[in-house]
């Protein structure tokens, strides 16, 4: 788990059911700029998909991936049984790795935090633990994520608090590779020692993302620099508005899906990402 993975967006027609065959279309745009595809996370709008339709993006995502790009499944609940159970489904389906949310809601105390990513490691599902406190209402020590990050069946770790000295420290404290959660700490953390990002404005702007890393790695830190600077407007505008629906609005307006999302979110109006679009896309 290094460089860039899109948490991609899950395309619904106008009658709201899930658009398949635009979904295998978008992870065939992120396959051609080498990104790893991360379905039924936060901005997959999982939590409003039933779990027939979450078992079919999975079941798609291996499915047009064959295996040419790492395929990441979001699994996590806030019941370890259940969590379990999605882990048990998608080893079944092939998936290369479990996106395992810390648990919502009902705010773990530490030892149920190790208790949880344990008996989760136990399925065999490789696991990229998910810290992103503003939908878990929890923002754990970070010594405790290192130390989550360093238990068997671990091997990753989604830091999404978009707090750079936040991530540093947990970086500090394990050898397990930290990604991104938030496009706008995804070069700073590269620079701390961070390994990549799961990233949302991939889905929009996949080889614009990408180039941030590669010129990272080619130690071109100047040009890393500039090509962040440069897509700063558009991460601006995806996150001016609860993800995915900004997301959705730009990626309508480029023709790659229809900009709805489901209740109790809103949809977002594909015109408010002209002006952007045109500033960071030409």
């Amino acid at each position: 788990m290094e460089g860039i993975h899109t948490a991609l967006v899950t395309p619904f027609r106008d009658d709201g059911t899930v658009d398949f065959e635009a979904y295998a279309a978008l992870c065939e745009r992120q396959m051609e700029h080498g990104i790893g595809l991360v379905a039924c996370g936060t901005t997959g709008e999982t939590p409003t998909l039933t779990q027939a339709e979450w078992k079919q993006v999975v079941a798609t995502t291996v499915e047009v991936s064959a295996g040419r790009a790492p395929v990441t499944a979001g699994v996590g609940t806030n019941s370890t049984a259940s969590t379990i159970a999605n882990l048990e489904v998608v080893g079944e389906l092939g998936v290369d790795a479990g996106l395992l949310v810390f648990p919502y809601y009902n705010k773990p105390n530490p030892d149920g935090h190790r208790a949880h990513v344990r008996e989760a490691a136990k399925v065999g599902v490789p696991l990229v633990l998910y810290h992103v406190p503003g939908r878990t209402g929890q923002r754990l020590p970070a010594s405790l994520v290192a130390e989550l990050a360093s238990y068997d069946g671990v091997i990753a770790v989604k830091e999404a608090t978009g707090d750079l000295h936040y991530g540093a420290e947990v970086i500090g404290g394990t050898d397990t590779p930290i990604l991104s959660g938030d496009d706008f700490t995804f070069l700073p953390l590269l620079s701390v020692g961070g390994a990549g990002c799961i990233s949302v404005v991939s889905n929009v702007a996949p080889a614009h993302t990408v180039a941030i890393y590669d010129l990272f790695q080619a130690r071109e830190n100047s040009a890393a620099a500039k090509a962040m600077h440069d897509l700063w407007p558009l991460i601006d505008f995806l996150f001016a508005d609860t993800n995915p629906v900004p997301c959705k609005a730009a990626m309508a307006h480029l023709g790659l899906c229809a900009p709805h999302v489901r209740l109790p979110l809103m949809t977002g109006d594909p015109a408010s990402a002209i002006a952007v679009l045109e500033q960071v896309m030409g």
